[in-house]
């Protein structure tokens, strides 16, 4: 459930962060493990939908889900309430538009606070290190990007091998952690400009740690390496270090390109 959330968050909402969705899971059914999965309301599955409902949302059938689609198999119900969410106003990324789709999706007040405290809880459980973040060990060029955190933002700094005086701008870090996690095969042009016409294109659904994420931000000016779970770790601006920040709130801002180097 944990893998379905984080990658259904991303491919179909772009503002919402998967710790939200999570939330709801665990709220309405324990991530699927209520032994009936049936309300008295007659809503079904893991992720509670009246079956009026579900068909709203069920389409396109994600990767791995039922055809047809239906509220019981766990991609399709956790892809439609992405959707769902999605459309009642969490693409917005803002908390008033969290709050209203969560009030979408139960209209109670009480559940809202009880999803968002479930969420804010996931969101400080998730592990800064390396070595203890599944998304993280299974990507060389995350994991080489992980080693730099809390390094300081320095304009123009980061060289292939990191000691250009102990700091990186965007893609000066981005540099570095591919040169790094390809095992120094793979050397990137210096500019996030020029590093937005590297490597292949890859479609938002497609979207896998280690990716480069350019947007468009004074020119296409800002590049970070996609972390997993909707993250980013990211090298932001004079007087920051080197981060990890949700992307929720963030795409709807800027334009922006994937693209796969490693």
């Amino acid at each position: 459930m944990l893998a379905l959330y984080r990658q259904a968050a991303p491919a179909a909402c772009q503002g919402l962060d998967w710790t939200v969705l999570a939330a709801i899971g665990k709220v309405e059914t324990d991530h699927a493990r209520h032994p009936t999965m049936r309300s008295s309301a007659g809503a079904l599955g893991p992720m509670q939908f009246l079956p009026s409902t579900f068909k709203g949302y069920a389409y396109p059938v994600p990767p791995g889900g039922a055809n047809p689609p239906t509220p019981w198999d766990a991609t399709d119900a956790v892809y439609a309430a992405a959707r769902m969410l999605c459309t009642n106003g969490a693409k917005t990324g803002t908390s008033q538009g969290i709050y209203k789709a969560i009030y979408s999706y139960n209209h109670a007040d009480w559940y809202v606070r009880k999803v968002l405290a479930q969420a804010k809880a996931y969101a400080a459980a998730q592990p800064s290190g390396a070595n203890s973040n599944s998304d993280v060990s299974s990507n060389a060029i995350v994991k080489a990007a992980y080693t730099q955190l809390g390094v300081p933002y320095v304009w123009g700094g980061g060289t292939i091998n990191g000691k250009s005086g102990g700091g990186f701008d965007c893609s000066g870090l981005t540099s570095y952690a591919v040169y790094q996690g390809t095992g120094h095969k793979v050397i990137l042009p210096r500019t996030s400009q020029e590093q937005r016409h590297v490597g292949t294109s890859v479609p938002r659904g497609e979207m896998r740690p280690g990716d480069l994420i350019v947007f468009n931000k004074h020119n296409w000016g800002h590049v970070g390496i996609y972390a997993g779970g909707n993250r980013m770790i990211d090298a932001p601006k004079p007087g920051k270090s080197v981060e990890v920040i949700s992307l929720a709130g963030y795409w709807e801002n800027y334009a922006w390109d994937i693209r796969r180097v490693g």
